[in-house]
């Protein structure tokens, strides 16, 4: 029996847990923090919680029609995470308007300084959980795996089952909804770090 840290990429440790089921164990083991951050990050904790064991279960079930021709299992992975956030889409609308409502709690016996920085980080955090609520969802999910998660276009396009051209038109589209709802001021830092691919 092999250890879940094993060695081998990805393709190859998944080929041979359809003989010793165990070895999936260790695409759980390299993948699953990033997979749980990505959903706590579009639906809350304790969502993801739930849906990291979702998808790995999904994976695990889906391993004998993964494509060996990818050594790293995990844009599959976040596409498996991302149809779930799909079959949650009004939930996570919800919860993008909950943000943007609540905002971060203010402490009653912190310093001016603080307080300061509390208002400008719940203002923003209103405008960008506006916009991103605004996004249709293939458009939010393009860009929130490329400015939170930091796949490039190519792995966009492997996640979510669509071509380049397509992740393309949709972050496009995405940056022009955000940029009217944040401003251009408060859009540069958006599109510096979605800007790749």
């Amino acid at each position: 029996m092999s250890s879940p840290t094993e060695a081998g990429d990805d393709a190859e440790i998944i080929t041979a847990s359809l003989y010793d089921p165990e070895r999936f164990a260790a695409v759980f083991d390299r993948h699953a923090p990033h997979i749980q951050r990505y959903l706590a990050r579009r639906l809350g904790g304790q969502i993801a919680d739930d849906l990291v064991a979702e998808t790995f279960l999904i994976a695990f079930g889906k391993r004998g029609r993964y494509n060996p021709s990818y050594p790293n299992a995990r844009p599959w992975l976040y596409g498996i995470a991302t149809h779930l956030v799909g079959q949650h889409r009004r939930e996570e609308v919800r919860e993008y308007r909950l943000r943007a409502a609540l905002g971060p709690p203010v402490d009653q016996a912190c310093h001016a300084e603080q307080v300061a920085a509390q208002v400008t980080a719940q203002a923003m955090n209103e405008l960008l959980a506006a916009a991103l609520a605004s996004l249709a969802q293939g458009d939010r999910d393009v860009l929130v795996l490329i400015a939170w998660e930091d796949l490039s276009y190519e792995e966009v396009a492997a996640a979510l089952g669509i071509p380049v051209g397509t992740v393309r038109s949709r972050l496009s589209r995405a940056r022009k909804k955000v940029r009217v709802k944040l401003g251009h001021s408060e859009y540069a830092l958006i599109e510096e770090v979605s800007n790749h691919g």
